[in-house]
């Protein structure tokens, strides 16, 4: 009976989240076409986040985002048709507006919005 309640313990243990643990990155994955943006995930935690666009279009397309009322422009450079990548950053709370900086693609729609949560 010992042995059953020193294991019920450690199981208990392990699933207290241990102070200063360090969270893994909230993630979003963007997807790009022809002229849109449709986003896996509109809304995450705020904190380190890694933005993914995946290019299923047959244009070369980037990505930009920033938040609603804040001065800083994230940016991910061009990303060819059928590739991925991937921006790391650490995001506020607040909504943030994604868009295509390439001409003429973010009045043709290719424009989201993503939701940080504190």
């Amino acid at each position: 009976m010992r042995l059953v309640a020193a294991a019920a313990a450690v199981i208990v243990l392990a699933l207290v989240p241990v102070a200063g643990a360090v969270r893994s990155p909230a993630r979003t994955q963007v997807s790009a076409n022809e002229f849109g943006l449709a986003l896996s995930r509109t809304s995450i935690r705020s904190g380190p986040a890694i933005v993914e666009l995946v290019n299923y279009g047959e244009d070369d397309h980037d990505l930009a985002l920033r938040r609603i009322g804040g001065t800083h422009t994230y940016r991910l450079g061009i990303v060819h048709p059928g590739k991925t990548a991937e921006l790391d950053v650490k995001l506020l709370a607040g909504r943030f507006v994604l868009w295509c900086t390439l001409p003429d693609h973010r009045a043709r729609g290719m424009i989201a919005t993503l939701v940080v949560r504190p």
